[in-house]
């Protein structure tokens, strides 16, 4: 392992304690020293396992031993919430040790994008005064705060895309429904899907083989997962759609300039060449369907059509490109204070609603000295795809 494990990504801890270079009970017990220094002030975690943690982690070492080749031994997670185990079986069989709950939003309050840790609110690693982003807010600052290689979320509105375009950080959202890793999910609407944060795209690679074993990508570029048999996607570069506003965001100026400069990079390196579609794209607003949704007795009627116009729209535009490529959010993290009358989700939320898996990239800084995102969104179970076209560009 190049490095230390305060560095090391998921991939290259897990190669190191399959090797015997290094021991899981090391990576845990680095990761539990690295949470108690530096966690006081940013408020990722709601509660820390020391103890079964390390408990976990002897147990891997002793798998390990007995021969089993685990895809991510002995790596250190965060999992979102106090119920995030319920979700996370699939990566703790491939031998991740869970660390600690990570924060989430606190009672209330109708926005979502901030999260309260053990000690208090928890604070955007690049900016204390400035929100992490959520719901996913501890698993995001913890991962970009270097405290664990990988965490885990859910999205139900862009609660993982969200906080790592803000914390600077990869995040990816599978695709909603059966066979996306957390079963049917997604609640009465349908709208909630799992998915990870990680400082690296091959992390989120490793990931997404561990939750959707029975993937079967297509013939392509390798993905880099070492440990593990080759993650394949389409041959690049692929068609791409740009959008700034999805026909009916209003998002800021810079956001969008920085978007579309890591679009360029994306072009420049080979991952990717934009396509005019045949008709400009132009999304009906999620965010009154989305709403009446997630209320007990609303008329769905007009969720309903919808639903039904932007499916309709998107099947269109994948017909004549392979991704479409938008900002992450519409505006820089905001205070904690919250956000004001912007929806941080204006640009997430439509592909809850239409089932698509969605990652968000690292664009760059702003003036205000926090990051914003690039979202990438794929036909339905296409995660392949956007991982290949991500690793273009990472690797």
């Amino acid at each position: 392992m190049d490095g230390d494990v305060a560095t090391a990504g998921a991939v290259e801890i897990a190669e190191a304690v399959r090797s015997g270079a290094v021991r899981a009970a090391d990576t845990v017990a680095a990761a539990l020293a690295r949470i108690a220094e530096r966690d006081a002030g940013l408020c990722a975690f709601l509660e820390v396992w020391g103890e079964d943690a390390a408990r976990r982690a002897r147990e891997v070492d002793a798998r390990v031993a007995a021969g089993e080749r685990l895809p991510l031994a002995g790596v250190p997670i965060g999992v979102k919430g106090r119920r995030g185990l319920r979700t996370a079986g699939p990566l703790l069989a491939a031998g991740c040790v869970p660390v600690g709950a990570t924060s989430v939003p606190g009672p209330g309050t109708p926005w979502q994008t901030w999260g309260l840790g053990a000690g208090g609110r928890t604070v955007n690693p690049w900016r204390a005064d400035r929100t992490p982003g959520g719901s996913s807010a501890g698993s995001a600052a913890a991962v970009a705060a270097g405290l664990v290689p990988l965490a885990t979320g859910s999205d139900g509105a862009g609660s993982v895309r969200i906080p790592a375009a803000w914390c600077g950080v990869a995040g990816l959202k599978l695709t909603n429904g059966p066979g996306s890793g957390g079963g049917t999910g997604g609640g009465p609407a349908g709208l909630t899907a799992p998915g990870a944060l990680a400082r690296s795209v091959a992390d989120l690679a490793a990931y997404w083989r561990v939750m959707v074993p029975g993937a079967a990508p297509e013939a392509g570029p390798e993905l880099p997962v070492p440990g593990a048999a080759p993650v394949t996607g389409p041959e690049l570069p692929v068609p791409a759609v740009w959008s700034a506003d999805l026909g009916f965001a209003e998002p800021d100026e810079e956001p969008v300039a920085l978007a579309r400069a890591a679009v360029d990079r994306l072009v420049d390196a080979g991952a990717v060449r934009l396509v005019r579609p045949r008709r400009p794209l132009r999304l009906a607003d999620p965010a009154p369907a989305w709403l009446a949704l997630r209320t007990p007795g609303a008329d769905l009627r007009a969720a309903h059509r919808t639903r039904a116009v932007n499916d309709e729209r998107l099947a269109e535009l994948f017909t004549g490109a392979a991704l479409l490529l938008t900002p992450t959010t519409p505006t820089a993290p905001h205070g904690h204070e919250g956000p004001g009358d912007r929806y941080s989700t204006a640009l997430t939320w439509a592909f809850n609603l239409s089932g698509h898996p969605a990652l968000s990239l690292p664009a760059g800084f702003g003036t205000d000295g926090c990051p914003v995102g690039l979202q990438a969104v794929a036909p339905h179970g296409a995660e392949a795809l956007l991982l290949a076209v991500a690793a273009g560009v990472t690797r």
